[in-house]
């Protein structure tokens, strides 16, 4: 196996931005092997030279060059991190002097402004929908349902929950979900507490084996998950759907945020990402 090659994303802030853009940049090099670090708060000169040096012993201690992908604003703390001994990929400052020049204006150059408390009332929004999400997961709570911006349903272990809590913390989505039952499934109605909120609802489905593998985990040798009940579920959910004119998507291979996003795109939702 080849030698994995060390990676860091180095910020000002809580590191988010530079994981985000760092990784999706590795994920272009299949068969390669990365060790990723996350080194965040780097906002003092001092903090700057101590993490040089620490991603300096790191390169000599694997016989790897370092990858340090770079999101922090300050000039000196930035002059100071391209000293590293490695290949040193400033995300900040190769879009920010051309968009300065487009625009006219000189950018602010402060800190933590992604994912600090810029917007306090973005965030407060943000706070509310995770609570909302969390109060109503799995058909827990049904107050205040008129309220909902979505409303997953699916048989249990299709990704409802993580969807809803990515919808709500991501994008500040007021999301709630409902598991379909056995009595829904073999008589093909929604839960009674969505009559009138159909229109609201987003269907997800997976694949037999799938489910059947991840039902597995949580109940091993159960009918819950054996592979002639989950194929039954899927089957008749998706004649639900059907029936009452619900979207829905597969998620068998699919990750949470593609979910999300194929959800927010059917159902006409756009709020900003925080």
């Amino acid at each position: 196996m080849a030698a994995s090659r060390p990676v860091f994303f180095v910020s000002d802030g809580t590191g988010i931005t530079a994981e985000t853009l760092g990784n999706t940049l590795l994920t272009q090099f299949e068969g390669l092997v990365f060790d990723t670090a996350t080194l965040p708060f780097v906002n003092t000169v001092e903090r700057a030279k101590s993490t040089v040096d620490y991603i300096n012993f790191i390169g000599s201690q694997t016989g790897q060059r370092p990858l340090v992908f770079s999101t922090t604003v300050n000039d000196e703390v930035r002059a100071i991190l391209r000293g590293v001994k490695g290949l040193f990929i400033d995300l900040f400052d190769r879009f920010i002097h051309e968009m300065e020049k487009e625009l006219a204006v000189r950018s602010t150059h402060a800190q933590g402004r992604a994912h600090g408390l810029a917007d306090p009332r973005r965030y407060h929004d943000r706070i509310e929908a995770v609570s909302y999400a969390m109060e109503h997961d799995d058909g827990a709570s049904t107050r205040d349902l008129s309220r909902a911006d979505v409303i997953l349903i699916a048989p249990s272990r299709c990704g409802k929950t993580p969807t809803s809590m990515y919808l709500a913390l991501q994008h500040g989505l007021y999301a709630t979900n409902f598991p379909l039952t056995q009595d829904d499934l073999d008589h093909l109605r929604l839960p009674s507490a969505l009559k009138g909120l159909e229109s609201r609802c987003f269907g997800l489905t997976s694949d037999p084996e799938r489910l059947a593998q991840v039902r597995t985990e949580r109940r091993p040798g159960s009918r819950y998950a054996s592979l002639s009940q989950c194929a039954y579920e899927l089957r008749q959910a998706e004649q639900l759907y059907r029936r009452f004119g619900i979207p829905f998507v597969n998620s068998a291979n699919m990750s949470i945020e593609e979910i999300a996003a194929v959800v927010m795109q059917e159902k006409h939702l756009r709020k900003p990402t925080f």
